[in-house]
């Protein structure tokens, strides 16, 4: 097959490139150009030489790694030294592709169309699984979060199923477009693919209608400090260059100014469980404190509790005279004033916060608005961290985060996989962000976003119970299943067939 010319390759590359901007976890997304720019990123790649090919997805990658960055108000000088290693990892399906491309090639079609979302998979399953960035970038799967008949899936595979999906769709149509429509082998290709994608859709459309969530409702309630009285807060942290500073400042003006907040949290939740919740939650660090005051806040907290009869889960930052001086927490009192759980922020982001990480163990309790488990804003962004909610049965998630306008989609986007993933639903309280509930199929239940309200307040009437899930009982297995195929692939193309050999002995 004689190569196509350079220009039309370029061209390809180019329009990938451009179209991936609007396909990564970002502001601009557009689901279906998922399904889009990796078919001519993959066509560029196959039909150029390996350098070429490998230098012009990087290209591409590094370009899409920026402007995500850009959009998520990240582009700062440490953080750009990481664009490479996202790059890098999300242009690795497409070098495996097109290295492994000629060798299987000699197999014929089925595995040569395998290997990109066999990779697409190893790659998002790593970056989850041992480095520190999660899935807050470069999950394929992710922008289809508001596709509920295919995110169903995640209930069995992970995200990693859908990203599956929607890369083994891309390698399909890339192969049937570079050998035709006559070509009987890569029509069968993307008929299998075609009718897998179906068949999962229809078996989610099916499982929204038959399998929705019970009638049986807790009311739950989310509040947030107004933004009038966050930016009459702001000045303090400005004052000090480090958490170090700030904490060694005058402990009576620290008091005088966080308590303008922590007492507007407190009414606030007093009147949205006067009003009916059973539950109230607080995003991160809502509440601010010296360590030596944090029984005084809690005991605040017992005191509205017990007078209102109510759960409230209630996140904080606590200053301490250790280093490196903050903890990230969320408590949880029950209406009789008891401690429910006390959990440190078990995953912080990197760079952007310089605290221990907790112990890594998601507390669970039984209450009467049903089994509740409690995540803090980027640990929801690890599915392995919250998987231990859905191993133990949890009925509702409760999640607080506290993000910045850059990232609000994203982040509200992503958890709704947790959710699908472990049969639980989810209420996300989030300051400077999207706040979301939704039930344990991705139905939004509410939403609001503290860009456009003085006081975001959000609630929802949750499901009470749950369900279990394949994936909160087998875990990661499909995406390990990817991982040793693609090894298996791998293996294969290193043994070159018979024929193959005659050839080049004549």
């Amino acid at each position: 097959m004689t190569a196509p010319p350079t220009l039309p390759r370029y061209a390809w590359l180019l329009a990938g490139t451009a179209l991936s901007l609007f396909a990564m976890q970002a502001a601009w997304d557009i689901a279906l150009l998922a399904w889009v720019y990796p078919v001519l990123l993959l066509r560029f790649a196959r039909a150029s030489r390996p350098l070429p090919a490998l230098l012009g997805v990087l290209a591409a990658s590094t370009a899409a790694v920026l402007v995500w960055l850009w959009l998520a108000d990240l582009l700062s000088p440490p953080l750009v030294l990481l664009a490479l290693a996202l790059a890098l990892a999300d242009a690795a399906p497409y070098a495996a592709d097109r290295l492994l491309h000629r060798r299987l090639g000699e197999r014929g079609p089925w595995p040569v169309s395998l290997v990109f979302p066999l990779t697409t998979v190893a790659v998002e399953f790593t970056m989850a699984s041992v480095t520190p960035f999660g899935t807050i970038h470069g999950v394929l799967g992710a922008t289809q979060a508001d596709n509920l008949p295919l995110i169903q899936v995640a209930s069995v595979t992970g995200v990693y199923g859908v990203s599956f999906l929607v890369a083994w769709a891309c390698s399909a149509a890339a192969l049937l477009w570079a050998r035709g429509l006559t070509d009987g082998t890569a029509r069968a290709v993307a008929a299998a693919c075609a009718g897998t994608v179906a068949l999962v859709a229809v078996a989610g459309g099916a499982r929204l209608v038959f399998m929705a969530p019970s009638g049986d409702t807790v009311r739950v309630a989310g509040v947030t400090t107004s933004q009038d009285a966050w930016e009459e807060l702001v000045p303090t942290f400005r004052e000090y260059d480090s958490l170090e500073a700030l904490r060694a400042a005058d402990p009576a003006v620290l008091r005088e100014r966080f308590g303008v907040v922590n007492d507007e949290l407190l009414a606030s939740t007093a009147r949205e469980a006067a009003a009916g919740a059973e539950v109230v939650v607080w995003p991160e660090s809502a509440a601010f404190t010296l360590e030596e005051d944090r029984d005084l806040l809690v005991a605040d907290i017992r005191e509205v509790a017990r007078g209102h009869g109510v759960y409230v889960n209630a996140g904080m930052s606590v200053y301490t005279g250790r280093a490196p001086h903050i903890r990230n927490q969320m408590l949880m009192v029950a209406p009789d004033g008891e401690v429910v759980w006390t959990y440190d922020k078990s995953r912080p982001v990197p760079v952007l916060e310089p605290y221990e990480p907790g112990s890594g163990t998601v507390p669970v309790a039984d209450t009467p608005a049903g089994r509740l488990a409690v995540a803090i804003c980027y640990d929801a962004d690890f599915p392995g961290l919250v998987r231990q909610a859905g191993a133990r049965g949890t009925d509702i998630l409760l999640v607080g985060a506290n993000t910045w306008e850059g990232i609000k989609e994203m982040h509200a986007r992503n958890a709704v996989f947790r959710a699908v993933e472990n049969g639980s639903a989810l209420f996300r309280q989030a300051s400077r962000g999207r706040a979301n509930a939704t039930d344990h199929q991705g139905r939004v239940l509410a939403t609001t976003d503290y860009f456009t309200t003085g006081q975001q307040t959000m609630v929802a009437m949750v499901p009470r119970e749950g369900v279990t899930t394949v994936y909160s009982r087998i875990g990661d297995a499909f995406a390990w299943t990817c991982v040793a195929a693609l090894a298996a692939l791998a293996v294969l193309s290193a043994a070159r067939p018979r024929r193959a050999r005659a050839r080049s002995r004549t």
